[in-house]
């Protein structure tokens, strides 16, 4: 029988569904506002997606050039990484926090890219790195010149009494860093110095950064290390009054731009449990990462065994809808450019993947694609190596193709764009009649989430359903044999009548509530 968490919630969910519509608790049904329908979102690393200029570099220019691509994908988000200055080339170590990176074009060309990408009802999110800036800059050059400098509190500097050998909290070496005599704080690395939010003047500079990028057209902010402003050393980990910090600038920053530009989209990175993650949505944060729920895909369908994601699901949205105070937007992903690529993950196997894809987006929330995911771009650490040149064709000296590294897993022997594109059995293929679909469905991009239950551990199940009455089962045949499995068993699986949306050939639903699965396949019902 289908569960739910709350006790006041199973009987009203019972009763919707035998009078043929479906609702989720509270809890999950409020992921999302019901006027915000949730977008298929695009991570791109600008240096390596596509080159307008011929210097082998990717740019802004490129990515404008590109739009047409990502919106017959069916992308109606893109998450830049950074484009500010940078001497790195990920560029996370920040020189300018006015400026764009010279490798990647102008300001007008950043200005030009959400005005072509608005009008394809695209939005544009920008990487913000908030928690410390790079050694080069400016603010920092000037911070270390000594205790009189007017920037020396724009950054933490030990005092005589501070010991300088503890660890970082973030898992790094060394947190403290020797420097004209003091150490300084620098919890990723020693080039990244923390900038002190304690101090109210850097506080105002960086709501200051961020007016000005809404200013010129962005929609919103990935928020880098968000939980990393005052959580810095191993000593302040799981402290209440480190968490409270962090909350209390986030808010502080929130309220801000929501001035600026009222629906801002501000998505944190906090890699960490649901319960950690959970108060930043009290008015901190509109989204954050969910971490947990991408290891837990791949997991399953790497095993190919159910896990029952929706059970889940449930117990984690009570934490979102009760900090919230009311709807949130989880933001779901499966790699993004900290981790190995899925195809890498997944040993190669490309079943798993369009399963991986097939489970992704079906789940509520802002899907989120690192680039070349819809390809089946490998990779695996360093870092270099998951983030190589997009391949947009099959021949990798052609215009467009960067050359900033030689790839090691992306060489000419891997599948490019180009030739997935026009193959209606490719992986590309698989990703766009997913994403179509969902964005089609109510259900399946604005509803919530309950557990639906089948008795076979090759089958992922679950309801999405919206609070207006629009429902959608998902069946997931994790495995690559077909499977049977008796929806009608299940209390309300006699509502779904109809197969609205399948995978592959030789799914069946029969007059007596039987499901026919092929092996590694996808089946969407509709009452």
């Amino acid at each position: 029988m289908i569960k739910t968490v709350r006790l006041i919630v199973p009987l009203l969910v019972l009763i919707l569904l035998f009078t043929g519509c479906t609702s989720p608790s509270p809890e999950a049904a409020a992921f999302t506002a019901a006027d915000q329908p949730s977008r298929v979102y695009y991570e791109i690393f600008v240096r390596t997606f596509y080159d307008t200029n011929g210097d082998g570099i990717g740019d802004l220019n490129g990515v404008t050039e590109k739009l047409d691509y990502l919106a017959d994908l069916g992308v109606r988000g893109i998450w830049l990484m950074p484009v500010n200055p940078s001497p790195s080339y990920h560029g996370y170590d920040v020189t300018d926090y006015y400026g764009i990176n010279p490798d990647y074009g102008t300001v007008d060309d950043l200005k030009r890219l959400t005005d072509e990408a608005h009008k394809r009802d695209i939005k544009i999110i920008m990487d913000f790195v908030v928690n410390h800036s790079s050694v080069q800059h400016p603010w920092f050059i000037e911070s270390a010149k000594g205790e009189d400098s007017p920037k020396r509190d724009w950054y933490t500097w030990a005092d005589v009494e501070t010991p300088v050998t503890g660890g970082s909290a973030t898992g790094a070496s060394k947190a403290w860093h020797a420097k004209n005599g003091s150490h300084y704080l620098g919890v990723f690395w020693e080039g990244m110095p923390d900038l002190n939010l304690d101090n109210p003047e850097v506080r105002q500079e960086m709501i200051a950064v961020g007016k000005h990028w809404l200013e010129l057209g962005v929609d919103g902010f990935r928020l880098d290390a968000a939980k990393h402003i005052y959580e810095n050393l191993q000593s302040d980990r799981g402290k209440p009054e480190t968490a409270e910090k962090n909350m209390a600038w986030w808010q502080e920053f929130r309220k801000a731009m929501e001035e600026q530009n009222h629906g801002i989209v501000m998505i944190g990175e906090v890699w960490d449990s649901p319960a950690v993650v959970a108060p930043y949505f009290n008015h901190a944060m509109s989204s954050a990462f969910n971490f947990d729920l991408a290891k837990r895909v791949l997991d399953m369908v790497r095993s190919e065994t159910s896990s029952n994601i929706a059970f889940s699901l449930d117990r984690i949205y009570a934490l979102y809808h009760k900090s919230a105070g009311g709807a949130f937007t989880d933001s779901i992903f499966l790699a993004n450019h900290d981790q190995n690529r899925v195809i890498s993950v997944l040993g190669g196997n490309l079943d798993h993947a369009r399963m991986a894809a097939s489970v992704l987006l079906t789940l509520p929330g802002n899907p989120f694609l690192y680039y070349g995911e819809e390809i089946g771009m490998a990779g695996m650490k360093p870092d270099e190596h998951i983030r190589e040149p997009f391949p947009w064709t099959n021949d990798r000296t052609a215009a467009g193709n960067t050359s900033w590294i030689v790839p090691k897993f992306n060489g000419k022997e891997a599948a490019s764009a180009e030739e997935m594109v026009s193959d209606p059995d490719s992986l590309y293929s698989h990703y766009k009649r997913l994403i179509e679909y969902r964005n089609g469905d109510p259900a399946m991009h604005n509803g919530g989430i309950v557990e639906f239950k089948l008795d076979n551990d090759k089958i992922e199940s679950y309801i999405r359903a919206t609070s207006g009455g629009d429902a959608s089962l998902v069946v997931h045949n994790l495995g690559k044999e077909p499977a049977e499995v008796n929806i009608a068993s299940v209390m309300g699986g006699e509502t779904f009548k109809n197969a609205a949306f399948t995978t592959a050939d030789g799914a069946a639903l029969h007059a007596d509530g039987t499901l026919t699965l092929p092996g590694y396949s996808t089946v969407i019902l509709k009452p």
